[in-house]
């Protein structure tokens, strides 16, 4: 099971071409640029382990490829993902996040059903991946 979070999520894994052509147009906006990694990929843990610092000031491509580079040659069995931050006043969000690096074996989730008074019913989401420890998750 593929994970599909952030942009492009849908289609085959990007090139580091293509990455590299993605972060060419975020630094063309001025778009603050950092790597992120994790070993717990729910779509509600939005707040991933930073990768050094944003890249504020960082304006060649090839310096942000190299940080992504060696986050993969560090963590290569867990996610890892790029987002460019427009600090820009009335926005201040992400304004594009994507998935470079992913482990081999992706376990996916499994989809948990309660039931409640009144016979409502509850679902919630629950990653294979957590019944292992941090840290050795994949791989």
């Amino acid at each position: 099971m593929k994970i599909t979070q952030g942009q492009f999520s849908f289609l085959p894994d990007l090139t580091d071409e293509q990455i590299t052509s993605q972060i060419k147009y975020a630094l063309q906006n001025n778009w603050a640029v950092n790597v992120e990694y994790t070993d717990d990929p729910h779509p509600r843990n939005t707040y991933w382990e930073m990768w050094g610092m944003p890249m504020f000031d960082l304006k060649d491509p090839a310096g942000i490829m190299m940080e992504v580079n060696d986050c993969r040659k560090t963590y290569p069995n867990h996610y890892i993902r790029v987002t460019a931050f427009d600090s820009s006043r009335g926005w201040e969000t992400p304004r594009m996040s994507f998935i470079v690096n992913r482990p081999k074996d992706e376990p996916g989730f499994g989809l948990m059903r309660q039931e409640h008074n009144g016979r409502s019913i509850h679902y919630t989401l629950r990653s294979y991946a957590t019944e292992k420890p941090e840290g050795s998750r994949y791989g």
